[in-house]
């Protein structure tokens, strides 16, 4: 008993229960990946792993999406306006997979690129126009649904123009050979977009093939531009050095040293600092706090201690504040200068 028998479909064009089973097999190999870049992932120094991470979420999506496309769950009737009466499947849970999915993909690709972060938030934001766009003209029943696949349509040609036009035009901080593998997988991703809206228009647009074959159209699709795609473009980053994007992973085991967050990742500026100025009461006595108590100073500031007599690395040495406090100016020169922190 397949899918199709054990959830009946609500519409009368609906998928087989072969179209199920090849549902089923895009749902296995979603799940095979996304637990091998899962892996792969960890297997990554910490702070490297933003590309990794991001394609990990793209491909758990992938896999709940086909789970559901699979079990021919997640779909509405919608009156077909063209060619046999009555009403077609449109799978919802197919545009709620690419809402999430396509933005993640461009950023993926545009954070390679040496584009400002608004022209690649922007170009996220107009991925979610053409998917929202798809959406609400799949479910409308007449011929307005033209309209919205038109407006999704400029959208998607200004995600173009970015791909092809705007990013290999930037500075690539990780090098020339990173430009050219640019340059060949916007390429991959322009001529799979296109493919996108051809679907579309055949299937929940003209109702020109069945959802069978829409099934297995957009499979071929999702497959080629989500587990194999995202293979290719993280493998291919396997040499190129990760600092070169300016991208760091910021973690509490890696940043908090005791007294404060440091400033930087494995910089070891923060230790340094947090020792020359005292920070930390633990290590001043509690007769030496009574006594900053009774001057009006504080306690790390008015006697020098094991960490106070360390200056940091390139700063001067720290020196025992005055008998009389005086409020600090904060500047440099000022006449507190010497206990600024």
């Amino acid at each position: 008993m397949g899918a199709v028998d054990v959830n009946p479909p609500n519409a009368q064009i609906h998928i087989t229960n072969h179209a199920s089973d090849w549902l089923w097999s895009v749902f296995s190999v979603m799940t095979v990946s996304m637990v091998g870049m899962l892996v792969w992932s960890h297997m990554r120094p910490r702070g490297t792993r933003f590309f990794h991470n991001v394609a990990l979420i793209i491909l758990f999506v992938s896999t709940l999406t086909y789970l559901a496309l699979a079990s021919d769950l997640g779909a509405t009737p919608i009156q077909t306006e063209f060619r046999a009466q009555g009403t077609r499947q449109i799978f919802y849970v197919r545009y709620i997979q690419w809402f999430i999915n396509f933005p993640l993909l461009l950023i993926l690709m545009l954070f390679a690129t040496g584009l400002a972060m608004t022209e690649i938030l922007t170009t996220a934001f107009f991925a979610w126009i053409v998917v929202v766009c798809g959406l609400v003209g799949a479910l409308i029943q007449s011929s307005y649904k033209w309209g919205f696949f038109t407006f999704g349509l400029v959208a998607m040609f200004y995600i173009w123009t970015v791909l092809l036009g705007h990013g290999p035009r930037t500075t690539f901080n990780a090098g020339p050979g990173m430009r050219t593998g640019y340059i060949r997988g916007s390429g991959v991703i322009t001529l799979l977009l296109l493919l996108y809206p051809i679907c579309w228009a055949c299937s929940e647009g003209g109702n020109v093939i069945s959802p069978t074959s829409e099934a297995v159209w957009y499979g071929v699709l999702d497959l080629l531009l989500g587990p194999f795609y995202l293979l290719y473009f993280i493998f291919s980053l396997r040499n190129v050095d990760y600092a070169a994007f300016g991208l760091q992973s910021w973690k509490y085991s890696d940043t908090y040293n005791g007294g404060g967050y440091g400033v930087g990742h494995g910089v070891g500026a923060a230790p340094a600092t947090a020792a020359a100025t005292g920070a930390g009461l633990g290590a001043t006595s509690a007769t030496h706090r009574a006594k900053a108590a009774e001057a009006g100073i504080p306690a790390n500031e008015a006697v020098p201690t094991a960490a106070t007599t360390s200056p940091a690395v390139g700063a001067p040495a720290a020196t025992t504040a005055p008998a009389t406090a005086e409020p600090t100016t904060g500047t440099v020169g000022g006449p507190n200068a010497a206990n600024a922190v």
